[in-house]
């Protein structure tokens, strides 16, 4: 029984310890908001979701990425509002723009991968694709 237990505690990932109320950011000051479906700002930090990319919403290609930019927008923004989180660093810790680069899960499961499962992000292959 203890043999168990000790592999149970093991394999459990750390309890999610981020929690904040988001909104999608404006034109004030960026605290704690979501900008776009793979990037927010967390207590003044500006993150990256590093192992995805979503559609732009501020230069997009077509209508089609500008609908999928927003739903995932909304739909980072509703992730992130449902409870604990953990921002696990990535293999670099900004990106060229200067944000932190981190995957953000719950219960151990990327937030990253259901974006992708909904058709509304695809992982990162270092560089972005084509939603149009």
């Amino acid at each position: 029984m203890i043999g168990f237990l000790v592999a149970l505690a093991i394999a459990s990932p750390a309890p999610d310890r981020e929690a904040a109320r988001f909104d999608r950011c404006g034109a004030g000051s960026r605290v704690t908001c979501v900008v776009d479906g793979d990037t927010f700002w967390y207590r003044g930090a500006k993150i990256r979701v590093a192992d995805i990319n979503t559609p732009e919403v501020g230069r997009p290609g077509c209508p089609r990425e500008a609908a999928l930019g927003q739903a995932a927008t909304v739909r980072l923004t509703q992730l992130l509002n449902a409870g604990p989180f953990t921002l696990a660093p990535w293999t670099r810790e900004r990106d060229r723009y200067g944000r932190l680069l981190r995957t953000v899960t719950r219960d151990g499961a990327s937030l990253g991968a259901v974006l992708v499962r909904e058709g509304l992000a695809e992982t990162w292959q270092g560089r972005r694709g084509s939603w149009c």
